[in-house]
Parts: structure tokens; C-alpha cells; sequence
């Protein structure tokens, strides 16, 4: 039988673990954007909100610093490079 320490070595518990961090931060990042984008253009419309809570964690990170520099939604969610 497995003990709680041999479950935890485990590729299988490590993977679970790391997709569980990972899905979190994603998470933490689309509610920060939103926050972001909503006290800078208003709320945003259930699909660009939906395309926050979808996109990965490097596109959430670019679309934040955007938002320094962005004088409308657009310029943040543009496809191309940083404003």
C-alpha cells in the first residue's frame, strides 16, 4: 500500500499539484485584469470577460502591462505586440 509520503513522490500527484498551481494563478491573473480593465474603460462585455478567463497566463501578463500605455480596450487586447 501507498503511504501519504510515496503518493506524494508520485509523476502523477506532481502534475496534479503543478496543473492545480498553475490554474490558480491563472485565475488570480484574469481577476486582476478584470479589476484592471473595469476601474480603467468600464465593465467589459461577457465576451471579452470570457476571453480573460480563457487565455493563458503569459497573454494575461502581457494584456496587464498593456494597460499602462493602452488609451482604449482594443490597444490591451490587441493580438500584436505592447503598445
Amino acid at each position: 500500500a501507498l503511504t501519504d509520503i510515496d503518493l506524494k513522490q508520485t509523476r502523477f500527484y506532481q502534475d496534479v499539484l503543478a496543473e492545480g498551481i498553475e490554474e490558480g494563478r491563472q485565475e488570480g491573473e484574469a481577476a486582476l485584469l478584470l479589476r484592471l480593465l473595469t476601474l480603467k474603460f468600464g465593465p467589459p462585455d461577457p465576451l471579452i470577460r470570457r476571453r480573460i478567463e480563457t487565455a493563458d497566463t503569459d497573454t494575461l501578463l502581457r494584456w496587464a502591462e498593456r494597460i499602462l500605455t493602452a488609451t482604449t480596450l482594443d490597444d490591451v487586447l490587441s493580438p500584436g505586440e505592447s503598445h
